[in-house]
């Protein structure tokens, strides 16, 4: 990360914990809801299949830039089909660096080449070891190794949603993300239980078990880009929701958080992480912090 990115971000964390500001700085726009796949536990593909078109994308980009957001993710559906009059998703990151986002996410299912250098990460699902990741996912497992192979940057960052099929799988794919050389880190989620995928939920005990097993692997040097200190308040769910730093664009509509604000109850059962993380951090606490400091400082 830039040293003028990493003040730029400092300042806003500390007004925002002083003046207790509910300002945003992350931001997520949705390009597409196409998905060349059907995952068990996704409820937001193909419901319209609509490429939102590059005018419309762009302005976006500016509303949120105007707004302060200053970390900008692209999400589907899946990202890499968006295109629009000879635009692709590489050509949006590429517009947003010269908007003045200070960073550039997307979201993929590695179906596709991953030939975008100019993103600072690329967060790609692997959803466990082969037969789990394909159980949900299709087979498509093979198919994602031999483009992280070929990938043209390091800045590969695996996506693991933890469900009911996969959660014995963490070890898998935290010693996957060692291997490759392409690979930088790996983030988790928990499962967070739209209406139509309940059954994939974690107990508390086993959301228990599972942050002791990437606890266990961040001691033996595995890339995760997750904070420790987070893990109680995500086990017991005792984390404030929405997160008001963070905000989706979809066709033209803002949401606080996430997608899921408008399901009832929905947000008591959060399993994102960074929603965890940015509440707390934003509330001041020094523990999430330090730890924050340390990890975005390590994989971006």
């Amino acid at each position: 990360m830039k040293l003028s990115s990493f003040l730029y971000l400092a300042g806003f964390g500390i007004k925002t914990i002083l003046f207790r500001r509910k300002a945003p700085i992350l931001g997520t726009i949705i390009l597409t809801d196409r998905c060349n796949l059907s995952c068990l536990h996704c409820s937001v593909n193909n419901i319209t299949a609509v490429i939102y078109p590059y005018e419309q994308i762009r302005a976006e980009m500016r509303q949120l830039y105007d707004m302060g957001v200053r970390i900008l993710f692209f999400c589907g559906g899946e990202t890499f089909l968006w295109r629009d009059k000879g635009k692709t998703l590489r050509d949006l990151v590429i517009e947003a660096k010269r908007m003045g986002f200070l960073i550039v996410n997307t979201v993929t299912n590695g179906t596709f080449e991953l030939n975008l250098p100019e993103a600072d990460l690329i967060l790609l699902s692997l959803d466990g070891n082969r037969e789990k990741h394909n159980e949900i996912r299709g087979d498509t497992y093979d198919i994602i190794m031999d483009h992280i192979a070929h990938a043209t940057s390091d800045n590969i960052c695996f996506y693991m949603a933890i469900n009911q099929i996969n959660k014995d799988t963490i070890r898998d794919v935290c010693n996957t993300a060692k291997e490759l050389s392409h690979v930088r880190a790996v983030s988790f989620n928990f499962h967070t239980p739209y209406p139509d995928t309940k059954e994939l939920a974690l107990s508390p005990e086993e959301k228990r078990s599972c942050c002791e097993v990437i606890a266990e692997m961040m001691r033996q040097g595995a890339p995760v880009f997750n904070v420790k200190s987070a893990f109680p308040y995500l086990i017991a769910n005792r984390f404030p929701t929405p997160c008001y730093q963070c905000v989706v664009m979809e066709n033209g509509k803002i949401s606080i958080c996430g997608r899921c604000i408008d399901v009832p109850d929905l947000c008591k059962q959060c399993g994102y992480f960074f929603v965890a993380e940015y509440t707390l951090l934003f509330q001041g606490n020094m523990k999430v912090i330090l730890d924050i400091l340390r990890t975005y400082l390590k994989y971006i």
